[in-house]
């Protein structure tokens, strides 16, 4: 597979890179508020429930049904940007995520919301592929490590600052409405980035031959392998009885049949993913870095909210406030860690990975016989370290593994390296979390001793990613020795 990295050339001077820098500055408030929405919406479950008389089931469906989503169409809509243009599929993305926010918004019934829900997670998953594609497309060597550094600190803040947010805008709202202004915010925000994407984003070069087919085929393969791995995690806890496990055996056939399907096809036309870029070993350790790490770094936030709201009885903005140490390392260490990783390579990724580690082992520690009072404080300095770790591990990650896939394949690429991590975060929730709710009935309802240990199985998740990163490090120091 041929590694030329670039389709069109790019202009450094003057206005035209001003103009690149401001075209990702629309992609990534997209990208923010997108990936906001993950999170943002857990601390309004209370107030959904009172509002429109959700059921548990419902209120699932509310949650799950937008990672659901989100996760499905990745791939598809990143091939749908390398083959029509980004900025039209960037745009579309976003008008369709501000609609059905403003939808989810003014829902007067839990079908209502859940239906909106289900579409938006789509429109997010149509918008953040374009994203990264665009970052590949018009950034090189470190100005490309500068790019992904700001795209990791948007993914770090809005997983990390999606409580704080939420509880901020219910405080504001109200208990009774409150919960619709964390649909209702994104509104301004949508209007204004369709407005500026479709004025900065490029267009597909005029004249530019239309040779890329979408592969209908491939996308129902990869749709019904990543819906039936997805589905029994997403509704774990809904789903009783252990049949529902049975489906994830049944979507891994259908990804190998994906994988048959693509193959073959790329013999005729373009595929939908080409499967080469797994030749790449930058790609594939990535991949599954980012995939076993987003497993662990998702699944501590989830049970930390319920540690604090429902163990601590926190509202919901304190909760926010006391992740809010980790969103501020995690931002700051991002940023150098996006300039520095052209230099420095997967050590870099290794390095964070261990102070995340490190972080988290604190965290466990401080906690072992402290009182429910200090919580926020004692947690504060280990989720610093912690998030300035996660800085250096999600976007120096990000840049070294798309760092040798063609730009025709950028959005296919970073959607499948999206997928994957989206496919960890349900199942580290899923883990984590099982474990939780286990040591929670095991301990008499001790919230502590379940934190703690649930805890303890993400760091050991995310020791798994250091153990990958390390993997990939000496690898490299082999072939460069030989």
């Amino acid at each position: 597979m041929s590694t030329d990295r670039s389709s069109t050339p790019v202009d450094t001077t003057g206005s035209d890179d001003r103009r690149r820098w401001k075209a990702l500055g629309v992609g990534l408030v997209a990208a923010f508020m997108t990936l906001l929405d993950v999170s943002i919406v857990n601390v309004a479950v209370p107030s959904i429930d009172r509002a429109i008389h959700a059921t548990p089931s419902d209120l699932q469906w509310v949650l799950s049904g937008y990672a659901l989503t989100f996760g499905l169409v990745l791939v598809p809509a990143g091939r749908l940007g390398d083959a029509r243009g980004r900025r039209t599929a960037f745009v579309v993305g976003v008008a369709l995520f501000t609609v059905t926010s403003a939808l989810a918004g003014l829902a007067r019934s839990p079908e209502w919301l859940i239906a909106a829900r289900l579409v938006q997670g789509a429109a997010a998953g149509v918008v953040n592929p374009q994203v990264s594609g665009m970052i590949q497309q018009l950034f090189r060597g470190a100005e490309r490590g500068r790019a992904f550094g700001l795209l990791g600190a948007t993914i770090g803040i809005s997983t990390a600052v999606g409580p704080l947010l939420g509880g901020l805008l219910i405080e504001l709202g109200g208990e009774e409405h409150g919960w619709r202004w964390v649909f209702f915010v994104n509104i301004p925000v949508g209007i204004l980035a369709v407005v500026l994407g479709w004025r900065l984003i490029p267009a597909r070069p005029a004249g530019q031959p239309d040779r890329h087919r979408l592969d209908p085929v491939g996308v129902l393969l990869l749709g019904l392998g990543v819906t039936l791995v997805l589905l029994p995690l997403v509704q774990r806890a809904q789903w009783r009885g252990p049949g529902k496990w049975a489906l994830i055996p049944v979507g891994l056939v259908f990804l190998a049949g994906f994988a048959f399907w693509e193959r073959w096809y790329a013999r005729h036309r373009p595929p939908l993913f080409d499967l080469r870029l797994f030749r790449l070993r930058s790609y594939t350790l990535g991949s599954l870095i980012g995939l076993v790490y987003f497993a662990g770094f998702t699944a501590i936030f989830f049970i930390f909210t319920l540690y604090m709201q429902v163990g601590l009885g926190y509202s919901a903005l304190a909760a926010g406030l006391a992740i809010t140490p980790f969103a501020l390392g995690s931002a700051a260490a991002s940023a150098v860690g996006g300039r520095v990783v052209t230099r420095y390579g997967r050590p870099l990724v290794a390095a964070g990975l261990l102070v995340v580690v490190l972080g988290l082992l604190a965290t466990v520690w401080v906690l072992r016989d402290s009182p429910h009072r200090s919580v926020p404080l004692l947690t504060a300095v280990p989720f610093l370290l912690a998030g300035l770790g996660s800085g250096l591990v999600i976007a120096p990650n990000q840049t070294l593994t798309l760092s040798e896939v063609p730009v025709p394949q950028a959005g296919s690429g970073a959607g499948m390296l999206q997928t994957g991590q989206r496919i960890g975060s349900a199942a580290g929730i899923a883990g984590v979390g099982a474990l939780f709710f286990s040591s929670l009935a095991g301990s008499g309802g001790d919230f502590s001793v379940a934190y703690r240990h649930s805890l303890l199985l993400a760091v050991g998740i995310i020791a798994l990613a250091l153990v990958a990163a390390l993997v990939d490090v000496m690898a490299g120091r082999s072939r460069s020795s030989s």
